[in-house]
């Protein structure tokens, strides 16, 4: 089969490799579609722990069961589904156990003709998407699920501010605030992308990397119940300032690193709560398609590659021209 691989750190090839066969336990799937993270850019560029070499990155994907495995119930085959890549998440809901990792590193992921995954990864395909979108959902969605309801606990009516808008899970973040009725912001580097966010029902959005922006954005429309966040680095302090008085912080990533100081003042005066999140649980992750389907909603696609032009989506990605999920037609 074709499948798209990481050789080595910054060695990214298409080539024909074996078709996975199932375990026991596990279906093989014949993908129709599968989308990038900015997961498979750090592992590429060997800024993941726990690298390993060769492998074939891809998180999310959708398709059609081809094969099971022993002690696999035979009505799976044929059928249409889309992909939980959050692997041995444990028996808590809090958190995840020691074990828990990700498709598509270590185990080979889904930029690929076929991927053998446990059965009990897998979710029907909501009916109402496409195959792009339905593969755009998985690892973003479920993410930005957790980040909002689980962890922020996000009502009708609370204002809340999602920086960083345009990538995925961000995106997905909004479209959960606007179905239940949540009062939305965004922040972008983009005014393009700040102009996208407000047709799909932000409210206002202010550009980060203007002076002094936080302040004016602040006094205009804050403060904000809930902040949804991934960047960290320098700009976290402004968060502090933007939240509410019993606000509620959601972290899912640094990609602007640590905060050069973390000014506890703010947190207990404001009596502030500071939450990280990651992924979701097998709950997760059956709330969240839930949500998806019973509002029918639909993810935001930025671009389709064939997976010959895999090279061309992950250089899309690394330069962060894109609105929503890059996503790659099998």
């Amino acid at each position: 089969m074709k499948a798209a691989v990481f050789l080595a750190q910054d060695s990214l090839q298409l080539d024909d490799v074996p078709k996975p066969a199932p375990r026991p336990g596990e279906v093989v799937v014949r993908l129709q579609a599968a989308a990038l993270n900015h997961r498979d850019l750090w592992i590429r560029s060997g800024q993941y722990a726990g690298l390993k070499f060769p492998v074939i990155p891809g998180s999310d994907g959708a398709g059609v069961v081809s094969e099971i495995g022993a002690g696999v119930d035979p009505s799976w085959i044929e059928r249409e589904v889309i992909i939980n890549p959050a692997l041995d998440w444990g028996h808590h809901q809090n958190a995840q156990e020691p074990k828990f990792n990700i498709l598509g590193m270590p185990r080979d992921g889904t930029l690929a003709e076929y991927v053998a995954i446990p059965a009990s990864q897998l979710a029907p395909k909501p009916a109402h998407l496409s195959w792009e979108e339905a593969a755009a959902l998985p690892l973003a969605g479920l993410t930005a699920y957790r980040a909002v309801f689980v962890r922020a606990r996000l009502h009708a009516h609370e204002k809340v501010l999602i920086t960083g808008i345009g990538a995925g899970t961000a995106l997905f973040a909004l479209q959960y605030a606007i179905a239940i009725g949540a009062v939305p912001f965004v922040t972008s580097s983009s005014q393009q992308k700040l102009d996208k966010a407000h047709q799909l029902g932000a409210r206002h959005g202010s550009l980060y990397s203007l002076s002094g922006w936080s302040k004016e954005f602040g006094d205009q429309f804050g403060p904000f119940d809930v902040i949804i966040d991934s960047a960290g680095g320098t700009g976290f302090d402004d968060l502090m300032d933007l939240a509410a008085s019993g606000g509620r912080i959601v972290t899912f990533g640094a990609t602007r690193g640590n905060p050069h100081e973390l000014p506890m003042r703010k947190i207990f005066w404001k009596q502030l709560s500071l939450l990280g999140t990651t992924m979701g649980s097998p709950a997760d992750f059956a709330a969240m398609t839930e949500l998806v389907t019973s509002r029918g909603l639909h993810p935001v696609v930025s671009a389709i590659y064939p997976l010959a032009q895999v090279a061309s989506a992950f250089e899309l990605m690394e330069r962060g021209g894109q609105f929503g999920k890059i996503v790659i037609s099998l």
